[in-house]
């Protein structure tokens, strides 16, 4: 055999080796791209994504669309060509597969997750919106979860209110891990409760709730690895009562990221006009229930599928600004924003085409 074609096939038979190790190969990372992005005021799948009752609305146009971000599942296990493929890939984004799913979390763990942020974000979205139109809105403490195999297990029970800790009461989620870390591990700590059952029978009664019990928890010592303290094994959330209903219909969508979208859209449904002159504005961002706005992940996929949809504008929690500033995609304005106040200003400029004025996003940001 000829020494160049000897060569060629060594070389043929090299890269074959090559390519083939390379799919073998498995490599710890994960890969993310942009995903759907929804427009709040419209359609989807054949319904209202915001349907409200027992309140005026008001017909609007243009767009204000959450986006969202697709990421390989936690089982998924990439392959050095798919690596170095994303790597190189404009739109996709490649990262340490410990970012999305830390502490080795599944799938299902990682989906429910995702879900209960989801539905967190949409009851926050509601309460912003109502707050910022001078709507009441009832609110209390709740058990969100209870740990498995903790010392509130069988004693207290998700959406149990809770009024008071040893006689303390209690305001925000904040003050129960306080008032529960007063007391050393292996000491009582008494929560004074409405329980579940009592309390939905309130509501659907449209009355106060009445019936309290004391419950008494001998606390346990944290494992994690913070400094050691008395816990009892539960997460404490807030629970709100509306006074009209506010669905929000969007399925197969996780996580907190379009909490200030779907503050917007409510708000946009609940006032005469349009927020956004008829412009296609697109955005992401948390949403507390005071109307705080807060970074989110994979924001530079979400900035691509947004103007890929044809987004004019952009709304950048304003921690994420910088990120999104590097590489931004053409014709796409990013906008700063820190609450939904600030969100509502910038709307006001982009519908009266005052985009001078606009809070922009820089690389410095």
């Amino acid at each position: 055999m000829p020494r160049r074609t000897a060569t060629m096939l060594a070389s043929t038979l090299m890269l074959i080796a090559l390519l083939c190790a390379g799919v073998l190969i498995p490599v710890p990372y994960a890969e993310m791209s942009p995903g759907p992005t929804v427009n709040t005021l419209a359609e989807h799948d054949g319904e209202p994504v915001l349907q409200i009752e027992g309140h005026k609305t008001y017909p609007t146009t243009g767009h204000l669309n959450m986006t969202t971000v697709r990421v390989t599942s936690a089982d998924y296990k990439m392959n050095l060509v798919e690596a170095v493929y994303g790597w190189l890939a404009h739109d996709n984004k490649v990262v340490p597969h410990d970012t999305l799913y830390p502490d080795g979390k599944t799938e299902e763990e990682s989906t429910q997750e995702n879900a209960e942020e989801f539905s967190q974000s949409q009851e926050s979205a509601k309460v912003a919106a109502l707050k910022e139109l001078g709507i009441s809105v009832r609110s209390w403490v709740v058990v969100s979860t209870v740990v498995k195999d903790s010392p509130a297990e069988g004693a207290l029970h998700a959406g149990d209110v809770i009024r008071s800790v040893d006689g303390t009461t209690v305001k925000e989620p904040a003050d129960v891990a306080e008032l529960v870390t007063k007391h050393k591990p292996g000491e009582d700590v008494v929560f004074t409760i409405v329980p579940a059952k009592e309390q939905a029978a309130a509501e659907k009664e449209n009355r106060s709730a009445t019936v309290t019990k004391d419950v008494r928890i001998t606390t346990a010592t944290s494992d994690d690895t913070g400094e050691k303290r008395a816990i009892v094994g539960i997460s404490a959330g807030t629970d709100h009562t509306f006074p009209f209903p506010i669905d929000i219909k969007l399925a197969d969508v996780g996580g907190p990221s379009a909490g200030l979208m779907f503050a917007l859209g409510i708000y946009d449904k609940l006032t005469p006009g349009s927020l956004t002159g008829g412009h296609f504005v697109a955005g992401t961002g948390t949403i507390g229930d005071d109307g705080d706005v807060g970074p989110i992940g994979g924001i530079e996929m979400k900035t691509v599928g947004a103007r890929n949809k044809g987004a004019e504008f952009f709304l950048t929690p304003a921690d994420n600004c910088a990120s999104a500033a590097e590489d931004t995609p053409d014709g796409l304005t990013l906008v700063k924003v820190n609450t939904i106040d600030d969100a509502l200003g910038a709307l006001k400029d982009i519908r009266a085409d005052n985009t001078a004025d606009l809070p922009k996003c820089d690389a410095e940001s």
